[in-house]
């Protein structure tokens, strides 16, 4: 019996697909051989040169470029414009605007510290005008640096510095008004702490009792001293005689002086021959030249207010620290501002 022949069978069970697609490979791999052919004989005739190569190369070259280009610019924005500041990091920025900003307490914790009322009340006194830091009007949430900054009330300093002292003082007779006398006598300075250093505010003369105001506070010491600020003193003058109503008028209107006529003055004559004279200009021995000027010259002269201070319990030579609402009212005085304390 004959053998069947495996080639045969073989090929008569094939997928006739199958035969297509080896069909079509072999196709193909002709193909690329027929392009490989006429590739190597154009290059062999000169119709391909390296520069065609190298041109396909450098365009790879240039995609890998961009795409270098692409991650420094992303990383270093400046590195194209070197004229171009580099941006600092953002933490830097947010430390360097933090930096900027007013440093030291808030404002309405300053204030109340020193008198002014309490928080709430500062807080309504800053959302009020009434505030100002180094001439800017104040915001609720200011800071301030007591060592530097100046802060002012209706326009007047408040002193915030640490260590200002307020010294009220009643001056006994035979006391000079200064902080050194050439001739050794007395002095004012001499009767309150040596430390800190203190200054008379204003002066009275040599045979003048009555009350007197010592600080460091230099700023608040030219306010209260200066007469366009209008600060009252009130003094009792002990004077000869007993002065009718055409002195006490001349003393009222203002009495011509060598150094000019003197504001009106606020006068009464609570006892035959004691007058209560208020005034608010600060001329040398200038009661004692009015009265002399009316025909009643002053046996004996006390201050007895300045602005909003009396203590008619401190006795010739004592002295006392002013309380932060005293200090506040002589602030309130130098600023024109009448409000009670609150």
């Amino acid at each position: 019996m004959p053998v069947a022949d495996p080639t045969n069978a073989d090929a008569d069970d094939a997928d006739p697909t199958d035969a297509g697609v080896a069909d079509a490979d072999a196709d193909l791999h002709a193909a690329d051989l027929d392009d490989d052919d006429e590739l190597d004989d154009e290059f062999e005739d000169g119709e391909i040169d390296d520069d065609d190569l190298d041109d396909d190369d450098d365009l790879d070259d240039d995609d890998d470029l961009d795409d270098d280009d692409d991650d420094d610019f992303q990383l270093n924005r400046t590195a194209r414009d070197p004229n171009r500041p580099v941006e600092p990091p953002l933490w830097e920025q947010m430390a360097a605007q933090s930096a900027e900003l007013p440093q030291g307490e808030r404002l309405q914790k300053v204030l109340a510290v020193r008198g002014w009322g309490s928080r709430r009340v500062c807080e309504d006194m800053i959302s009020d005008g009434r505030v100002t830091v180094n001439g800017v009007v104040a915001v609720l949430g200011r800071r301030v640096d007591t060592d530097h900054d100046m802060v002012e009330v209706g326009g007047v300093p408040i002193g915030v510095k640490p260590g200002l002292v307020y010294y009220l003082l009643n001056k006994p007779e035979g006391v000079v008004t200064t902080a050194h006398d050439p001739q050794g006598r007395p002095t004012v300075v001499e009767m309150v702490p040596e430390e800190p250093r203190v200054y008379p505010v204003g002066r009275l003369d040599f045979a003048t009792e009555g009350l007197l105001l010592l600080t460091n506070d230099g700023d608040l010491a030219h306010r209260l001293a200066h007469p366009s600020h209008g600060v009252e003193k009130e003094y009792l003058a002990e004077v000869s005689g007993a002065p009718g109503g055409g002195a006490l008028r001349r003393l009222r209107d203002g009495v011509e002086l060598e150094d000019g006529m003197t504001a009106p003055a606020k006068v009464s004559q609570p006892s035959p021959g004691v007058l209560r004279l208020t005034i608010h200009e600060g001329r040398n021995r200038q009661i004692r030249r009015m009265c002399e000027a009316v025909g009643h010259p002053v046996n004996r002269l006390v201050r007895v207010r300045i602005g909003p201070l009396r203590d008619p319990a401190l006795k010739p030579g004592e002295w006392r620290e002013l309380t932060q609402a005293e200090v506040r009212s002589l602030v309130e005085s130098a600023a024109g501002d009448t409000r009670p304390i609150r």
